[in-house]
């Protein structure tokens, strides 16, 4: 394994962002000790997916279990300049085009027992890149590893790959932005989890305004789902 990355931003949020954390991590541990590989995906980009996925990831390890967290974003990976990580790390494009083995691209971090496989340098064809079954083989061999694996997958409202990677995977949770994604567009994103074979464990809602969330959701989504609040409270 290469050298430890240095993580910056990654200070804890607010307590009640703190505490929605937790009982989203609750929530998955509830959902069955079978659950290990979960991919978190939008419908399009800056939801606050990925913030939410480094913050689960961050969470788990803060009560002792061993987290892989993946970077699936290959087309337009934020984690490197969010958490300003240094130095030109390997990454996951790397591995599955053959350039990079695995030990060369997993990374150890500053966080409690988090490691990292970032997304690497950008790659024309993502898709035809995570159909490669080093990627399903990578999955495997971690899972030994790891008591989570926990994947950043690109938004699925108009790219493929989150789809190819939801068949690798044991669960699946939806980041939705609350009043900016219409229910259709959230529609076709669970259509495509369940034509991938993937268990849909919930939707986040997030950056949700105090007092709105009730009806809001209730109306749009809650008939569809289970439910996971983010940023406004969880249930």
């Amino acid at each position: 394994m290469e050298q430890t990355l240095k993580l910056k931003n990654s200070e804890k949020k607010d307590y009640h962002y703190e505490e929605a954390i937790k009982t989203l991590r609750t929530n998955i541990q509830f959902c069955g000790s079978s659950l290990k590989v979960i991919m978190f995906t939008s419908s399009l980009p800056d939801e606050g997916k990925s913030e939410i996925t480094f913050a689960l990831a961050s969470s788990f390890g803060s009560i002792g279990k061993k987290v892989l967290l993946v970077d699936g974003d290959i087309r337009k990976s934020v984690l490197v300049k969010r958490y300003e990580i240094k130095g030109n790390p390997n990454g996951l494009s790397q591995y599955l085009s053959g350039q990079k083995p695995l030990d060369k691209v997993l990374y150890h971090t500053d966080t409690e027992n988090l490691d990292m496989i970032l997304a690497g340098p950008y790659s024309p064809d993502p898709a035809e890149l995570l159909e490669d079954t080093l990627f399903k083989d990578m999955l495997e061999k971690s899972r030994n590893n790891y008591d989570y694996i926990i994947i950043d997958t690109p938004p699925m409202g108009s790219v493929i790959d989150g789809a190819i990677i939801a068949s690798h995977c044991d669960g699946a949770v939806i980041v939705v932005e609350s009043g900016t994604i219409s229910y259709r567009l959230v529609q076709k994103v669970k259509s495509q989890l369940e034509k991938s074979g993937c268990r849909i464990l919930g939707t986040v809602l997030n950056r949700v305004k105090a007092g709105y969330e009730k009806g809001y959701y209730k109306k749009y989504y809650g008939k569809t789902y289970g439910k996971y609040y983010g940023g406004g409270g969880m249930v």
